[in-house]
Order: structure tokens, then sequence, then C-alpha cells
């Protein structure tokens, strides 16, 4: 397996040009890559556990993208047995580095290089090297063929591959789990990707690759760099693996497997809810109440930016979710076991208010070189952007969530959510007229008509959340409009704006040319209004003369006004979009002036907006719908080295400042964008997918590549599809898929339908059934999550992990393992009832009955697969940790019993764990880790005991059980007083059983269906046991 230390990398981690260089050699390429002459390696000098040299350019520079820097170094590290570490860096160390202080780096443990399972070899001239496994001989990476190519914006580095490899990783992609290794090119540089198309780069940056070659092992390449670039994979001139990268320096770590293999919240393993688009608060507490009358368990309620005030972060919109009911609406929440999660996103609106006077004050922002705050814009219209290198920004980014976030007097939230992280910017490079930006696209967006209460009873809910006396007019206007011009209703009601144009409410164009607002009024009352025009450069025309209206008696017949606009249908205005620099000319030179020699924060001289070699970013240009690269960070980092770091950057940020206002408590967090080493503070949704079976399909590989080979465990898509128009049948399928997702929550946007799990019955019996299978195997899966941060060990498991040497598993990537034990198989064609799977030559157990299935390393098809259900397997040789029923939420969950279901493999024996704690605290008073062990029909628990969950294994249930074997042997033999287990109970259950006297268990239950034989046993999970289960295996 790969050892702790790798996945450690993985999970914490994962002098030619001392002066300027010469601009005029950038503008062009100079001449072919094929020309460059590579290095010649000199000074070279052996250690304990180390290799150096020098490496000088070999011959004329080629100058292709750039300047060939004349003068490096190679540093070899034997850092541990299985981890080796090749670095080539400029001599002058003025090459950006990826700083420690954002991915740290693994200790050197300096091992005789002999005793390594790696062998490095290098060629003097032309320079190159290759990383040989010492057990076999096999070559892992090898860049002999093709020169090493080390310029001022550009670097290059080919290793050989054998024949048709299999290859994983190189993420984030929805592109295929093995990756295509002909003509293919993997683009890594963060973008806001709606839909996450194939083929393109998307949200976060992960350049670790496996290259699994079957009974010859599996290996690992972590390349440690934050540039943008290009990884091309081919078999043009052989077949190979090219990294084309635009700055940085080669930093590689080498994990030698061989094996493929090698903490949030409890409740965070609960089902979420989540739209963008509730209107207020009255919205998402009826949404609460009816996944309850639906009887579906609703664990967490999520609230995306339309809480906030215009869109502002750290802020409430007081007419929509006021703080006082949201407060209200938290405490409901919290004495019914539920939790609730809001988005928070980083750009802070550049208007007067707190949170952005606040990053002022505190130089948090980042800044144009003449010290002026830059801007894009977002979701509130014009924005700054944090500098998460500032020395300010993490006391100001904790101050405003210990205020706005203040359990005792803000939003009480008990989880975070982060988005737009990339960062994100919707404003077109380059971007000079922010403000008319935002103007002419509707930044930020106008709200939905505010409510005086809610329209109808919520059950459960108290008073502030019934409905309130109010009267509703139904507003409609005929008004001929061009394309973009849009009708709001202004009037003297707070719901009318009262005389901010800003909250005047939007109407509804679906009956063009009339547009209709169903609007809440105060009863009784004269109220005046007109109509107005919102043009599409963000103007107004406004009708000369105010209409008036006076209200019915409380909750009467709706009243409707038939008008007629005064106004003239307005000019549509060209929206402007300039193509001069965001920052003039003259400024430019400064932006280099705070990088000093030596300080590995790049080179001088750089052109940082339209470098020479062009990356395949989807979006075009470097800076094109995200922040400008040629912006220079407080310490001296710019953007152009820095960009793929932000959305991490901030999630290191947003979990300090969650553990300022609760230190107590694990900080969950849940992020768009991430890069290798997230997962030791976030977890991870697969962004704005599409209501579509593609996008479900692609939800499971990428959800192993994060999981597995990312180190982000958790990790899930949004359930039915943010995009688009889900169904009935869809959803159904993609419900019980979610349940085996780690992250399991049901989101979409403000333009499709709602799709609540309670809103078609067809999916509400497919969430309930999907819930009850998840919530009893949640503390299976939050062990394995306990495993995954103790030893790298992933909680989600390709079939080629488990099956390393089963060719027919290299390529499977729409089934999986669920933790080692659970394999998951979901129907993944349209409206299909039926699924072939593969089964290795191995033993396995119908989920659902138990019943024995051999698999033959064959193909399987499975048939009349209701779309309420999942076809789930347990594998032999597991023990697995099941409560003997499911649970409304995972608090109540945790007052259950156990069940434990062995299920022997081949060869007879099965082993399994369980982890357990508080669930929620940062440093747990007390755990248990518990090992279970089945071997010539005896059952032994052992392990640590310091948690008392206060419940106790009800019963253990055997898999493939033959009824001829003797089974009424149930007693068990307890050991907690230092002694050694008694012996097994005899036939009416009594025995000898430690400390626990006569108290034994109940002789066993046959079930001839399922060739199952269950115990009642009532066993402490406090100390450990031994107990005979008999022998007999029906097979």
């Amino acid at each position: 397996m790969f050892p702790p230390a790798f996945l450690t990398l993985l999970a914490s981690a994962s002098a030619a040009v001392a002066g300027v260089v010469d601009s005029s050699l950038i503008s062009k390429r100079a001449s072919s890559v094929e020309s460059c002459p590579g290095y010649a390696a000199s000074n070279v000098q052996h250690g304990t556990g180390s290799v150096t040299a020098d490496l000088t350019l070999a011959g004329t520079a080629c100058n292709t993208y750039g300047t060939d820097l004349t003068d490096l170094k190679l540093v070899v590290e034997y850092q541990t047995e299985q981890r080796l570490h090749v670095k080539i860096y400029d001599a002058a160390q003025q090459v950006y580095q990826v700083p420690e202080s954002v991915l740290p780096h693994p200790s050197n443990g300096a091992i005789d290089d002999q005793k390594s399972d790696l062998v490095f070899s290098m060629v003097n001239k032309p320079f190159s090297f290759a990383i040989t496994r010492r057990s076999n001989g096999d070559v892992l990476f090898n860049t002999s063929g093709s020169a090493i190519i080390f310029e001022s914006q550009y670097l290059r580095l080919r290793t050989q591959l054998p024949e048709s490899p299999h290859l994983y990783g190189l993420g984030e992609s929805t592109d295929p789990f093995m990756l295509n290794t002909t003509n293919y090119t993997r683009t890594l540089w963060s973008r806001d990707a709606y839909g996450i198309p194939p083929g393109t780069n998307l949200y976060g940056n992960h350049p670790v690759y496996f290259d699994h070659r079957g009974s010859k092992g599996t290996h690992g390449v972590f390349f440690l760099n934050s540039n943008g670039m290009d990884i091309k994979i081919n078999n043009t001139a052989g077949q190979y693996l090219e990294y084309n990268t635009i700055g940085g320096v080669f930093d590689f770590y080498f994990l030698s497997g061989p094996s493929p293999k090698q903490v949030a919240t409890h409740w965070g393993f609960g089902f979420h809810n989540c739209r963008y688009g509730y209107r207020d608060v009255y919205d998402i507490a009826e949404v609460v109440a009816n996944y309850s009358a639906a009887n579906i368990p609703l664990e967490t309620m999520w609230t995306d930016i339309d809480y906030m005030d215009m869109r502002k972060v750290f802020t409430l919109d007081p007419l929509r979710f006021p703080l006082h009911l949201m407060r209200e609406f938290i405490d409901y929440l919290h004495s019914h076991q539920q939790h609730y999660v809001v988005m928070v996103d980083p750009a802070v609106a550049y208007q007067n208010y707190p949170a952005f006077n606040d990053g002022v004050q505190q130089n948090a922002f980042l800044k144009f070189a003449n010290g002026s705050v830059y801007k894009g814009v977002v979701w509130p219209g014009v924005t700054a952007f944090p500098d998460w290198f500032a020395p300010g920004t993490q006391g100001y980014w904790n101050g405003e969530f210990d205020s706005f976030f203040s359990a005792s007097t803000g939003v009480d939230i008990d989880a975070l959510w982060i988005d737009m992280n990339e960062a994100s910017n919707f404003c077109t490079y380059p971007c000079t007229d922010p403000e008319g930006y935002a103007r002419a696209n509707g930044f930020p967006p106008r709200p939905p008509p505010a409510r005086l209460g809610s329209p109808r009873p919520i059950a459960g809910f108290p008073a502030d959340f019934q409905p309130q006396c109010t009267a509703q007019v139904s507003f409609n206007v005929n008004a001929s409009t061009y394309f973009g011009e849009n009708i709001v209703i202004l009037g003297s009601s707070i719901t009318l704006g009262n005389g901010d144009i800003t909250q005047a409410p939007g109407m509804s164009a679906n009956n063009y040319p009339i547009w209709n607002a169903v609007v809440d009024l105060p009863t009784d009352t004269t109220v005046t209004y007109q109509y107005v025009r919102s043009e599409n450069d963000g103007s107004y025309i406004y009708e000369k003369t105010n209409r008036t209206i006076h209200t019915g008696a409380c909750n009467g017949t709706v009243q409707t006004v038939s008008d007629t606009i005064t106004t003239a249908q307005g000019t549509p205005k060209s929206k402007r979009d300039a193509v001069d620099s965001s920052v003039p000319a003259a400024l430019r030179p400064y932006l280099m002036e705070r990088q000093s020699q030596g300080n590995m924060k790049g080179l001088p001289g750089r052109n940082l907006i339209d470098p020479p070699y062009m990356i395949n970013n989807f979006a075009g240009s470097l800076s094109n719908k995200t922040l400008n690269t040629d912006l220079v960070h407080a310490n001296g980092f710019v953007e152009y080295d820095t960009h793929n770091l932000y959305g991490t950057m901030m999630s290191a940020a947003s979990r300090e400042a969650m553990l300022s206002r609760r230190p107590s408590r694990r900080p969950m967090i849940i992020t768009r964008s991430t890069f290798a080493g997230a997962g030791r503070q976030v977890g991870h949704w697969l962004g704005d997918n599409f209501s579509d079976w593609d996008h479900y399909r692609w939800s499971i590989f990428e959800m192993l590549e994060f999981a597995a080979l990312f180190q982000i465990p958790m990790v899930g898509s949004d359930v039915c599809g943010f995009g688009g128009v889900t169904n009935d049948i869809l959803c159904a399928r993609w419900a019980t898929l979610g349940a085996f997702y780690p992250f399991y929550r049901d989101h979409n946007e403000n333009s499709s339908p709602p799709q609540e799990f309670y809103r078609w019955p067809l999916v509400a019996e497919a969430a309930r059934n999907a819930i009850d299978s998840r919530y009893r195997l949640l503390d299976y899966i939050y062990t394995a999550l306990y495993h995954q941060n103790q030893t790298g060990e992933p909680l989600l498991n390709p079939m080629f992990f488990s099956y390393p040497n089963d060719a027919n598993t290299f390529s499977l990537q729409y089934q999986y393992f669920y933790g080692d034990s659970i394999l998951v198989a979901p129907v993944t064609e349209e409206n299909s009832t039926s699924v072939d799977i593969y089964l290795p030559n191995d033993q396995f157990y119908d989920f659902y009955t138990y019943a024995p299935v051999r698999g033959n390393g064959a193909m399987l098809s499975l048939t009349n697969v209701a779309y309420t259900t999942i076809p789930l397997y347990i594998k032999g040789g597991s023990i697995v940790p099941f409560r003997s029923s499911s649970a409304n939420t995972t608090t109540e969950l945790r007052t259950k019993n156990f069940n434990i279901v062995v299920a022997p493999g081949l060869d007879g024996t099965a082993s399994g764990s369980l982890y357990l704690d508080e669930g929620d605290a940062l440093a747990q008073p007390a755990t248990s880790v518990i090992s279970f062990k089945y071997s010539r029909g005896q059952l032994s628990m052992s392990g640590t005991f310091g948690y008392n969950p206060n419940v106790v294994i009800a019963t253990v249930t055997l898999l493939g059980a033959n009824q001829t074997a003797s089974y009424n042997n149930g007693g068990y033999g307890g050991n907690n007083d230092g002694r050694n287990g008694g012996n097994a109970g005899s036939n009416d259950g009594n025995g000898n059983y430690g400390n626990y006297g006569g108290n034994g268990g109940s002789a066993g239950t046959f079930n001839a269906t399922s060739s199952t034989m269950t115990y009642t046993v009532n066993a402490p999970l406090t100390e450990a046991f031994k107990m005979n289960l008999g022998g007999g295996r029906k097979f």
C-alpha cells in the first residue's frame, strides 16, 4: 500500500537570469522546442540518502517561450522507503516555488538509498533521470530521449511510459476515470466552470497521477507546481506523458506503492438539502417541515446566496431573511437535532458597508500597483477580493465570522460553504469599467418580491412562521419591451421597495406583453405605485404619475389590477467591453518592484498577462473571468503564479475563522476550488452540474478521483443536478446513488423547478430507502473516514484498488467500493431497470437479502432493478458494523444498537473495524478503535475502548451459514477485568463469560432463504469479547 507519508503529503499537502529577462525574446517563439539543448550535469555529489548536482545549459539557448536559464540545481532526497523527492530549480532561487505556508512539504527522513523501494539514476549529458522500482527493475519514470526545458515562462519535461498504460488522476476533470493516452491534453488552471464540461479545465488542480501496472505494482507521481499547465499524453514518439507549465520549478515526489491503496463531523454524513432560489426564511422553513411530513430524514438545511442583502457577504436581507426570524429558524433546527449551513463567497461588495470598510482598514484586499483596491464584478456588483497572503487578512476574516456568525447575536451556522473561489470574476478581461459592466449585466440581481408572512401554515414552527394578516394584489401591466429591458413595480409599501428602486420587485414576462407580479401588501391601506422600465445599462425610465390602490381585508381574495404602461420602450444600449489594459502601462514597472532576488517569488520582467506559451484555458486568456494575473500580492507573489492556490487559501483562512468562533468544534467546510492538500482542511462538492444522465454518470468517477486519488474524502455531486430540469426517474436513481457519496446533498438553481425529494412519490420512496441504508452504515463509513485521516487509505475505492491484479477492473468507472466492503453498482442508463456489473473472482453477498453471490471474474446481468433501489453487495472477508435501524437524525441514530454482519471470504475468514467518538469535538475526550476478526468459527472483538456509546451489539449475523453446522453456541466471553475471555456458551446459551457470569447470548436463528445465522448477544462496546459462531459455510 502507499505509506501514510505519501498519503499525508496529499492529505496535508498530498543564476543566468540574475537580472531582468530580455522581454524582446519573449514576444515570439524563437525556435522549435526540438532545438533546445537540454542540460549537462556536473559536480555530482552523493550523500546519505541524497544526490546533488549542478545543471548547466548544454548548448545554444533555444529561447522558445522565454529565456533559457543557464544554471540549475538538482536535489534528490530519499525521504522514506516509499517516497523519493526530485527537485530541479534555478541556481539563483528567483523562480517561484509553492510556499510551504500554503502546502506544507513532507519532512525528509534521509534514509540510506539502499533501503529505498525506488532507485534514482541519471545520465550527465544530456542530463536525464530515471526512477526504477528496486524489487523488479521496472522503470517508472524516464526523461531520456527528450530535452528538459527550463525557461523564464515555460518548463517542459517528458517521461516515457509503457504501451497502453493505465493512468488515473490529474484533475479536476469530467473526462473518463482512466486517462486517454492518445493525443490527450489535461489543462490545470482554476476556472468557474458552469456545467463542468468534459475536455476542459475545471475548478481545482491536482497534479498527481497513478500509474497502475497490474502485478508489477502501482506508483504515484506528484508534481508540486501551482502554475498553469498543459499535461499531454500521446503515443506519437512512443508512449509518453509531458508536462508543459508556464512557471515554477520541477518538484516531483515519487511514491512506490506498490498497492494502489496506502475528519469531518459525524453529522456531516447525514442528508443535506439546498436550492439557489429560496425566496425567504418562510420558504426554507416550509422545506424543512415538508421533509418531516414526508418522513424523509433531513439532517442539514442549507441556504445559497439568497439570504444576503443584495448579495453582499456578511449581510442578511432585512425583508426576506431578517435576523430575528433567522435566529428563530436556526433555534428550531437545533432543537430538532438538525443543522444549518450558508454560503460565503470571497468577493466583498465594493460599497460603504462594514465588511468592505473593515477590509480596507486592515489592508486585506488585493490592490493595483498604485495602491488602489482591485475591482471585479461578482454577484453583488463591483467587488473587492481578499489577498490571502496579506498579513491582516486572517484577522479581518476572523472578525467578520465572529461578528456575523455569532452564536449569541448572529447567524449561528454549524458548518460553512464557500464558492466562487477560483476566483470567479464575471467581468470579461480587461474589465476597465466594472461599474458599467455590473449595471449592464444586472448585478446584483433583483430579489423576488418580499412577503409579509408565510402564505401557508408551516407545521411545527412557531407563530412568526405562520400566515400573517396581509392583502395580496396581482399587478398586471401591458408593456412592450426590447430584449434585455425589464419591468419593475415601485411603490410606497415595503414590499414594493418603499421608494428604493433596488428593492422594487421585478415582474414576470411569462404572458408577454403582459407583465405580472403578485405582491403582499398591508390590509385596508392606500398604496401608491408606478411601473418602471429597467434598462440593459442599469438605468431606469419612470412613469410621470403614481397610481394608487386601496387594499382589502385580511387574507381575502387576491385583488387584481390591469394597467398599461405610460412610458415608451427604451433604446438598447451597447454593453461596454473595452480592450485596453486594466492597469495603465505607466504603472506596470511597479509590479515587479516588490520581488527581490533569491526569494523564490518569481523572475522579474515576465509577461504576466499573455505569456508566450498559452495553456489550453477554456476561458481564453489567463485573466479572463478571474483575477488579473499581473496583480501582486502583499508579500510579493504574483497572481500569475498563485492563481491555482486561491481557493485552497480561502479554505484555510475560513477554517481558521470557523475555529475562531467555535474553537472546540470541528469546522466542516465544503469548497468549490481546491489544490493538492486541500483535503486536510475542507471537503468538496463537484460544482455546477446539470440534471442529465451524463452528469449522473460522471459524478461517480469524479468522486472517486477526489476521495481515492486526491485525498479529499468528503466529496459529492449536486444530487439530481444543479442546472436544467430533472425528472422523477433520474432524480430517484440519483437519490439512491447520492446516498453512497460521502457528501450527500440535493441542490439546484433558481431557474430550474424545485426538486426536493418529497415532490415526487417515486423519488420520496427512493430517498427513504437509500437514507435508511446510508444511516445504518453511517458508523461504517465514519470509520473509513477515520482510517483515511490516519493512514490515507481511502474511504471510497475504485475497483482496481481492491483487485489490482484483475485487468478487467482497470477501466471500470461506474462501480466502486463504499469503504472496503460495500460494492456499489448503480444502474447508469436512462429509464433502464437493468445493468451489467462486473464481479471479480471472489465471494459476495447481496446487501439486502444477505444471500451469497459467487463472483467469477465475469459480467453479471441484473434485471428488474426498481427505480427506488440501487444494487449493493457485501464483499466476502468483511465484518460490517450496522446500526440496527435508521433514524430521522444522526443524533437519534447514535442511540441505536449495532448489528455486526460477518461475511466470510473464500478462505472462511473475515475482518472489520469500528471507530467511535463523540462526533463533533475538535479534540475528542475519548475514542474507541475496535477490530473484529472471524476465523475458524470464532468472532473476536479487541482494541481500545475509551468511548462509551451507551449502546450494545444487539445481534451478530453470520452470512453464508450452513444449517448442518453447530450454531447453538451463542454466548460471548468478556475480559474487562483483564482476564482471558470466557468460554463460548453451551446449547442453552449459558456459560462462563468472564466477569459477566451467566449472562449468555441466545442460540442462533437460521434463515434458510438467505443462508444466515443470527445471534442475540447484547454485548457492550466497552471491552473485548470472543464468541463462537460455528464454522459452517455455504457457497
